[in-house]
């Protein structure tokens, strides 16, 4: 059994945390498994996210089980969190004993702040990599969905935190069960607008029927 656990707090990015727990626990349900995802906030209060949604979190900062696996999103609220003790000490506590710690976007800011990311290599949102290599002792690496560095797993913007979360379940359970989960929740990017023809939707001259 793998226990995932996934901070919240106002502000954080609704897809950050929501993505990766699509991934772990359809990986979960897909094997039959035991194991455990929950979100973890400071209080047992509704917490408002980036866009408005407003969720619930399973446990306080202080009354979760271990963890295997922390998740720290990102989001406009990262910039309050960063002067938090509260979340800060218990990223720094929480990541010593963590199999895996795990950030998406601005979530690396935590994780720098705490520790887990000095003198390691992260990804981050791309319009935030300048400000995070400015604090110094980080390595932003630019080019990568996710950066993988040791038992530090960080990812770049919102929906990358999919890309990480499939990464992980890979080498937990092995690459063809992330090929499955990836398969199941249908993540196979092809978004409009890439290229002149949109994804997925077919040409008029194609569409139309026969006469």
């Amino acid at each position: 059994m793998t226990s995932y656990g996934l901070l919240v707090f106002d502000g954080a990015e609704e897809l950050d945390f929501v993505g990766p727990w699509e991934v772990f626990t359809t990986s979960r349900n897909m094997r039959g498994d035991a194991d455990l995802t929950v979100l973890v906030a400071e209080q047992l209060e509704p917490v408002r996210c980036a866009k408005g949604l407003r969720v619930m979190s399973d446990h306080t900062l202080s009354s979760h089980p271990p963890l295997d696996v922390v998740l720290v999103p990102g989001g406009m609220g990262t910039r309050r969190e960063v002067n938090n003790p509260a979340v800060i000490d218990w990223i720094r506590a929480v990541s010593s004993t963590a199999a895996w710690t795990t950030s998406v976007c601005t979530g690396a800011l935590l994780l720098h702040e705490a520790g887990p990311a000095r003198g390691r290599r992260v990804a981050t949102h791309y319009g935030f990599e300048d400000a995070l290599e400015a604090r110094g002792d980080v390595t932003v690496v630019r080019d990568a969905r996710y950066v993988v560095d040791g038992n530090l797993v960080t990812s770049q913007g919102v929906s990358a935190g999919i890309d990480m979360a499939l990464w992980l379940v890979g080498a937990l359970h092995g690459r063809d069960h992330a090929r499955q989960v990836r398969r199941y929740i249908q993540y196979d990017p092809a978004p409009p607008y890439l290229a002149d023809e949109p994804a997925g939707v077919l040409p008029a001259t194609l569409a139309a029927s026969p006469a």
